[in-house]
């Protein structure tokens, strides 16, 4: 999403770069190109304007150390900006409560059930017992939609197909939680495909029958400004407690996810990218101004590894890296563990320095399924021990991987080549201190 954003904020700052002090001229012409980069994402050109004045005048109050160039300077600035603008710190969402209630709202299309099902897995592996409630009585399937995604998370959904009264659902969805111990109920809302006084109404009387801890209001950000203006007529009839952003990974400019805090003066609680159930992080700040800015985002990075892939599992591969026994059936299940992570090309933009490196090319999760075909036309002895795999059985295996000899020869080459590399490693000297680290 930020990729343009990225490139004309870079432009900007080689206005500076090379530099050995900040001027009134080069700190001018830079917030410049800051501004007009900041426009061309949709931001709202009021809060481009704020922003810029605040980042120029930083700019030259700020004493310039030896050791730091003046472009540096001025990107630390501007990540502080940037940061600041889109709320400063994380914010969580309250589910305090017996049950705990979160009401979902927003417009048709912008991700509201998708988002509920996200959140309810989220909180389930957090040791949550959560109830989902499907309050769209008008949009088809919308029901079914939620009963599907419940299934696949392994979280209970409240129903009640005839019954066309969504604060009655709300209601004895409520009462149903008690019943079964549920301590947290999520209730997805209807939508329409625009603002209207029935929709308002409706959710207003949902609000006040639930009397939710809170509420979250879902926004595509592929909508830009008008998700904006959106959020603002939600907020003046129910005051939400957050917004959720989704489509993250799509092609929108990204200045609803950069101004919409300053506009509705409310948090960003949490981002959405792509349709599987694990693509959901708590909004930080801090971390989207790094990534705006093509720092990337390690810790959020490590977050999702520590969300996909289980302990016990990571012992049990590493025990095989050390005795060199790591085989394709293991290679196979991490793959399909990195794929639980998220898009690849997000992942990969979280990386420091890789964003821009990557962004040209044409890299998603698609780009395993060769490697997987491949494995799996293998038989269980041939994953075991890859170097009985002579000419006839690699024609046999492009065969049945719909693949090509040599693509078959490049993997093989490139697995031994990595159990090699993990011999290596496992056969290296570490030092006492590392040794002691890895012992406690």
């Amino acid at each position: 999403m930020f990729e343009s954003l990225q490139d004309k904020l870079n432009s900007a700052f080689r206005t500076l770069k090379g530099k050995d002090r900040i001027s009134d001229i080069n700190v001018a012409a830079t917030t410049k190109e800051v501004r007009r980069a900041l426009v061309d994402a949709d931001v709202n050109f009021k809060v481009a304007k704020e922003i810029t004045d605040r980042i120029k005048e930083k700019a030259l109050d700020r004493k310039i150390l030896i050791s730091v160039e003046p472009g540096q300077m001025f990107v630390k600035i501007v990540q502080e900006e940037l940061t600041e603008l889109m709320g400063g710190t994380a914010e969580s969402i309250d589910i305090k409560g017996d049950p705990a209630v979160v009401l979902i709202a927003g417009l048709q299309g912008s991700g509201k059930t998708t988002f509920s099902g996200k959140l309810a897995s989220m909180l389930k592996k957090q040791g949550r017992n959560v109830l989902l409630t499907a309050c769209d009585i008008y949009r088809p399937a919308a029901i079914e939609q939620l009963k599907v995604l419940g299934e696949q998370i392994g979280v209970e959904v409240y129903s009640e197909p005839e019954n066309k009264n969504a604060v009655e659902i709300a209601t004895n969805a409520i009462a149903h939680a008690r019943k079964t111990n549920k301590k947290i109920v999520i209730v997805d809302t209807a939508g329409r495909l625009a603002v209207d006084e029935v929709m308002m109404q409706e959710v207003e009387d949902i609000k006040k029958a639930v009397k939710p801890t809170e509420i979250l209001f879902v926004v595509d950000s592929m909508t830009g400004q008008d998700a904006v203006n959106t959020a603002k007529t939600f907020n003046e009839r129910l005051n939400f407690d957050g917004v959720v952003l989704t489509k993250l990974d799509g092609d929108s400019r990204g200045g609803a996810a950069l101004s919409i805090r300053q506009v509705v003066e409310k948090p960003i609680k949490f981002i959405s990218t792509g349709e599987k159930m694990e693509a959901l992080d708590a909004f930080h700040p801090d971390r989207m101004a790094s990534r705006i800015l093509g720092m990337g985002d390690v810790v959020s990075l490590v977050e999702r590894a520590q969300q996909a892939f289980d302990e016990d599992e990571a012992k049990r591969i590493n025990a095989k890296m050390r005795a060199n026994k790591f085989d394709f059936d293991d290679f196979l299940g991490q793959l399909q563990q990195i794929k639980k992570m998220g898009n690849i090309k997000d992942l990969v933009g979280m990386i420091p320095g890789m964003g821009n490196a990557m962004k040209d090319l044409d890299v998603d999760n698609d780009s395993f399924k060769p490697i997987e075909a491949i494995i799996q036309s293998m038989t269980k002895k041939e994953r075991e021990t890859p170097t009985i795999i002579d000419g006839s059985r690699k024609k046999r295996i492009a065969n049945g991987s719909g693949t090509s000899v040599q693509e078959v020869n490049n993997l093989l080459k490139q697995f031994d080549e990595m159990r090699k590399m993990m011999k290596k490693m496992n056969t290296m000297q570490m030092p006492a201190a590392i040794k002691s680290a890895v012992r406690r």
